[in-house]
């Protein structure tokens, strides 16, 4: 999933924003305790979710669907701020 938000940043980089505002909504608790220092999501919870959409903990998020996720969850985070 990391691999595909760097291609997606570097394919469209008006999508960044999105891809911030993502990263920072799925970051792990207390992720400022633990190297690498950076607000990542759980490795675990990526597997999960890759596991729930595709059928394998380890499937390579295809390019579009993971677009079309960054700009929804973004457009729901707007929403939700009203």
């Amino acid at each position: 999933m990391i691999r595909s938000a760097l291609l997606l940043a570097v394919r469209k980089p008006w999508r960044i924003p999105a891809l911030l505002g993502a990263a920072w909504a799925f970051r792990a608790r207390g992720w400022w305790r633990r190297a690498p220092f950076l607000p990542l999501p759980p490795a675990g919870y990526l597997r999960w979710r890759n596991e729930t959409a595709y059928g394998d903990p380890d499937a390579v998020v295809p390019p579009e669907p993971f677009e079309r996720f960054v700009v929804w969850s973004a457009h729901m985070r707007s929403w939700m701020r009203g």
